[in-house]
């Protein structure tokens, strides 16, 4: 049984969060580019939350790259993002997608992002 490569059509841009002193004692949170990877996005079933006064709807998408070795700059991790254009996709998890090692299928949610 052999399974088709992934269709990696999409550019999105890889970030890690890094601190930066306030000065203040403190620090700001931003985003730092660590690259461009191409991938394949597929969008999972959505569900939605409800509370008292919110109603939260959410999507995960599993998102698939190629591999890179653990330690590389280029491998995606958990709290690490990806962006497309005003898309941004929290990475929640990473496991290998084949049995070659080739890809790697990150576990994602879209978020939100105010400018």
């Amino acid at each position: 049984m052999s399974t088709s490569a992934p269709e990696l059509r999409r550019k999105l841009t890889l970030e890690a969060l890094d601190r930066v002193a306030d000065g203040a004692g403190g620090f700001r949170t931003t985003w730092v580019v660590l690259g461009t990877v191409w991938a394949e996005v597929k969008a999972g079933t959505g569900r939605e939350t409800e509370a008292e006064f919110l109603t939260l709807s959410t999507v995960p998408y599993r998102i698939t790259v190629r591999s890179a070795p653990p330690g590389a700059p280029s491998r995606p991790k958990p709290d690490q993002r990806f962006r497309e254009g005003n898309r941004v996709f929290r990475i929640l998890a990473v496991a290998d997608a084949d049995v070659r090692g080739k890809y790697l299928t990150c576990f994602t949610r879209e978020e939100e992002v105010s400018a």
